[in-house]
């Protein structure tokens, strides 16, 4: 980073929609190399901590208090690196433990928009690493006059309106465990769960085992108290499980109740992620339920509605989304997943932000 004082200067960044998800995109040369220095001038930018986030440009949300940073990529056969920080809303909290699928589907045409990959075409390839995860992804977008083309008909549950297609596709390092402890299913603190990572640790639980029907708004679920107690716990207990460690200040694993499906899709989901519950459902996170619908034993594959080759409709509160997953079994019994997903992104506003003096 330059030396020019952030509070005078400003700093570049865009403001983009990520699939259901809102965040603010930096290039990593514009943001402090120190960590530490990073994540305090992010937490001033973004207004937290204030449940309001009103003296920055966070949305008062989980969903839309997110940061992408984004870096030419020295590692073979891969475009640009992606960084992404969940910032804490109410808390002065900064993790990268976890990466965002939603996210992930504005870093092409931003480092398309920021000169560090150039357009090749009507449709533009930019090859990922998700630097949060080690996982590697593949964006196609459109592309006019060498710029992103954000118009377009394609449509996505919670998400007003259209916008034109981004294709993505997440897949797993050789070494990484679509199964963290080698098991369909656990017991967890007297509750069969599955723990599954296909690119986002995710705890799945039957629904009815937590005393709810899977039908519950967000809002409804988030004001019960003993219910987010208990799912808590049950977090916390995953988390050592899953490689994770303490979990405790940490945003993953995401816990998602199952249930059966109602609209005609697959199976029907409500995400903890992990306080505050999810509207929609995060890329990431549905492609790891599509991923254990197809593992025998696993919670949620008893009560699967249709299933595609590859394709799974995942209910949620404000519509399906569509996953696409190709999960396999190697000769030594482990399973593996690779994800596709087709998601929109546009940008909202791009120009320079000026960070509060001090938090």
């Amino acid at each position: 980073m330059g030396a020019t004082d952030p509070v005078e200067g400003g700093i570049r960044c865009m403001l983009m929609r990520g699939g259901t998800s809102k965040g603010a995109y930096f290039l990593a040369s514009d943001l402090p190399d120190d960590p530490a220095e990073r994540d305090d001038l992010l937490l001033r930018i973004m207004g937290s901590p204030d449940p309001r986030q009103i003296d920055g440009i966070g949305g008062a949300h989980p969903l839309t208090s997110k940061v992408a940073i984004v870096s030419p990529s020295g590692a073979e056969g891969v475009d640009v690196d992606y960084l992404f920080l969940q910032i804490g809303v109410d808390t002065a909290t900064v993790s990268d433990a976890q990466t965002c699928g939603n996210l992930l589907a504005g870093i092409g045409p931003f480092a398309l928009e920021r000169g560090v990959v150039p357009a090749t075409g009507s449709r533009t390839t930019v090859r990922i690493r998700l630097l949060n995860t080690g996982d590697a992804a593949t964006a196609v977008f459109t592309t006019a006059d060498g710029r992103p083309d954000y118009d377009g008909d394609a449509a996505i549950d919670g998400v007003p309106g259209t916008a034109s297609a981004i294709e993505l596709e997440v897949g797993g390092g050789p070494d990484k465990a679509l199964l963290p402890t080698g098991n369909p299913a656990d017991d967890l603190d007297g509750v069969t769960a599955t723990l599954i990572d296909n690119g986002m640790p995710v705890v799945l639980l039957r629904a009815d085992q937590l005393g709810v029907d899977g039908t519950e708004s967000a809002t409804a679920l988030e004001a019960d108290a003993g219910l987010a107690t208990r799912i808590e716990r049950l977090r916390l207990a995953a988390g050592p499980l899953m490689g994770l460690g303490d979990v405790s200040a940490q945003t993953v694993p995401k816990m998602i109740l199952l249930s059966p499906p109602r609209a005609g899709g697959a199976i029907s989901t409500r995400a903890f992620i992990p306080a505050r519950v999810h509207t929609a459902i995060g890329v990431l996170m549905a492609a790891s339920v599509a991923a254990a619908l197809r593992i025998p034993g696993a919670v949620g594959s008893d009560m699967a509605g249709p299933l595609g080759a590859e394709d799974t409709a995942i209910e949620h509160p404000s519509g399906t989304f569509p996953s696409r997953v190709h999960v396999t079994q190697d000769d030594a019994g482990a399973w593996r997943a690779t994800s596709f997903s087709l998601r929109t992104a546009r940008k909202l506003f791009d120009g320079t932000v000026f960070p509060r003096p001090r938090r």
